[in-house]
């Protein structure tokens, strides 16, 4: 695996440039907020005058919690992508089951998802300063956005106003994807949500924060995967010796967000296959280089996906409601 030390002598540099990237975009997506508005319903102030301290008591929260565990900031990430890609952005991962429902968040999927905690914590003080007003969804959302900034990717603002779905059902889950799916596939199921091959990759790139569990890659193993560098299946045969819950890193630096996930790619020590096809694929190969060697560039076009992502199916008006308990109905 690549040090981070030994990845770049430009380092520096190149983190003076995704700063100057990252102040621009947020000043473009600002400007951009009323186009945002007339999409969706959604905007950048859209708490404004109904409550003004709604990101300020999402982030404190938020970097509260990372500061005493900086592995949920991949948690965080995780929990907004598994939100969107089903029923939309909707706060629906969050609902717990039932005796008449089983609920998103315990598909085989989704059993590893965590720091549901943290977004309790901040609809407890959110309901408190202004109740009945900012949605679970948005919570989720906003979370996501500063765990990725927590941990040193680019600050970027999101449109709000989505609103609560009242629907989580376990067989929804199928359409997330598998950890198996090969770049065309990835591409495929991508593409059914509008976005491009470049988005795809880019928002595959949260995968530089946090680990797998051996479940997810094992079967990568045993089977001489010429996809897999040989040094880097040892390393994964042992971490799996220890069973189907062992994790493994990502890459290196597990809790710092930073474009070392692509390098590992180039070196075939991506983790699950669904990483390394990425490399693998003429499709996304030249997207994959590019990412490796330009850091800036990967902040840019991930924080515009992640935008894009946040606005998935998002609810309006009766279609949705606003949660008092982001765990269940209203």
């Amino acid at each position: 695996m690549v040090s981070k030390k030994s990845r770049s002598p430009f380092s520096f540099s190149k983190m003076v440039a995704a700063k100057f990237v990252t102040i621009f975009i947020l000043m473009e997506l600002i400007m951009r907020g009323f186009r945002f508005g007339a999409v969706d319903g959604l905007s950048m102030d859209y708490y404004i005058m109904t409550c003004p301290l709604a990101d300020i008591i999402v982030k404190n929260t938020v970097n509260s919690a990372l500061q005493n565990d900086p592995t949920l900031a991949a948690a965080l990430v995780r929990m907004h992508f598994h939100d969107c890609f089903i029923e939309g952005c909707d706060g629906s991962i969050l609902i717990d089951s039932t005796k008449d429902n089983t609920a998103e968040k315990d598909s085989p999927g989704n059993l590893s998802l965590r720091g549901y905690e943290i977004i309790d914590d901040a609809k407890e003080q959110l309901e408190q300063q202004c109740p009945g007003v900012v949605s679970c969804a948005d919570i989720v959302a906003m979370a996501s956005r500063d765990a990725v900034f927590w941990s040193g990717g680019p600050v970027y603002d999101i449109p709000k106003g989505r609103k609560d779905g009242r629907r989580s059902r376990i067989e929804d889950t199928i359409n997330l994807p598998f950890p198996t799916f090969n770049a065309s596939e990835l591409i495929r199921a991508f593409g059914q949500r509008g976005f491009t091959a470049q988005e795809m990759v880019a928002l595959s790139g949260a995968h530089t924060l946090g680990v797998a569990r051996c479940s997810s890659f094992k079967g990568r193993l045993g089977n001489g995967d010429p996809t897999l560098d040989s040094d880097f299946a040892k390393t994964l045969s042992k971490t799996c010796s220890a069973g189907d819950n062992a994790e493994q890193p990502f890459d290196a630096t597990r809790n710092t967000f930073d474009n070392l996930y692509y390098y590992t790619l180039l070196t075939k020590n991506g983790l699950l296959f669904s990483d390394q096809t990425l490399y693998g694929s003429p499709r996304t190969r030249s997207i994959v280089n590019a990412y490796a060697m330009n850091q800036a560039m990967f902040f840019f076009d991930f924080q515009q996906a992640m935008v894009k992502m946040g606005m998935l199916n998002v609810k309006e008006g009766s279609k949705g409601e606003v949660r008092g308990n982001c765990r269940k109905i209203n």
